[in-house]
């Protein structure tokens, strides 16, 4: 009896550990949704983009059609666009890091901090690494005319993000902020109502980078990057920037809306609102995934941003 009693504890332990370190082990049947990443053309790394900091840590693939980017002791790593985009549709095949990740940020995002270092405006797609689980966690973000409170939503994942690539992508245009995983909207940013006063609006560029974000990713610094399972490298393939871009001599030109007909992120017809196949996408990601809202952090938030209310 004894010895039936250690095996049942020992199997629920496992049990137990087992469910605590992935939740992405659970089964999800995705919707179906339009594939916009099939819309648009794949651009070349060194071509399109420059080196952002640490060199050392960047290796080009497949004729610069790929790219590895690397945090270890020394320093992390990112690319910067070469051209700045007044609003387009953003996207990267990506694979993260395997192993324990606490600490470790893998971002994919457009910023003009560069530009407008006291008034900057940041769409944020931000994949943190785990802390206690082997999971990772999705972080989006909008910041806008330099506002210091961010509007984070924090999703986990339908699938194990390191074992191969998934699409993360962008959408900005003059309707509406659109985050989408592997197609899949997760969260719509609009321009109009109350969103209007905190949306991004000036020119900015993308970029791509992975770093120490010990001090703020997991529950303030509680579970720094272990650097002994350093280098962490995540891959990046089938990079798209389709958009509007700016005119360094036009810094305060505008896009040009002269045909809607075409497959235009800026200003075709289709891509001014979802559609209800990827509003209802969007519902099921939300209601099954999302586990953070800044419009529900009363605790951060004495007064919640007005769109929330």
């Amino acid at each position: 009896m004894a010895l039936f009693r250690h095996i049942l504890f020992l199997g629920l332990s496992l049990l137990c550990r087992t469910t605590l370190v992935s939740s992405h082990s659970r089964h999800y049947t995705t919707p179906s949704v339009p594939r916009l990443t099939d819309l648009f053309s794949h651009v070349s790394v060194n071509q399109s983009f420059s080196n952002f900091f640490g060199g050392q840590n960047i290796k080009l693939l497949n004729n610069g059609s790929m790219v590895t980017l690397a945090l270890d002791k020394t320093s992390g790593s990112g690319l910067a666009s070469k051209d700045k985009y007044n609003y387009g549709f953003f996207s990267a095949a990506i694979k993260l890091p395997a192993g324990l990740t606490s600490g470790v940020v893998v971002a994919f995002y457009l910023s003009n901090a560069d530009m407008y270092p006291h008034s900057h405006d940041e769409i944020d797609i931000e994949l943190l690494g785990n802390d206690k689980r082997i999971d990772w966690v999705l972080q989006t973000n909008v910041y806008a005319n330099g506002v210091s409170t961010g509007r984070e939503e924090k999703f986990y994942f339908w699938f194990n993000p390191t074992l191969q690539y998934h699409y993360y992508s962008i959408l900005w245009n003059s309707h509406h902020i659109v985050f989408l995983v592997d197609n899949i909207p997760v969260r719509e940013f609009p321009s109009n109502g109350k969103f209007s006063a905190a949306y991004p609006s000036k020119p900015m560029s993308l970029y791509v980078t992975i770093w120490d974000g010990s001090e703020w990713a997991t529950h303030g610094g509680k579970y720094p990057v272990n650097y002994k399972y350093a280098p962490f490298v995540t891959s990046l393939a089938d990079m798209e920037m389709a958009g509007c871009t700016m005119n360094p001599k036009q810094p305060d030109s505008s896009c040009s809306n002269a045909s809607l007909s075409t497959i235009d992120p800026v200003g075709g017809l289709d891509f001014a609102k979802l559609s209800n196949q990827q509003v209802t996408a969007m519902d099921w990601a939300r209601s099954k995934l999302m586990f953070y809202s800044y419009c529900k952090d009363t605790t951060r938030y004495k007064v919640l941003p007005p769109e929330c209310k």
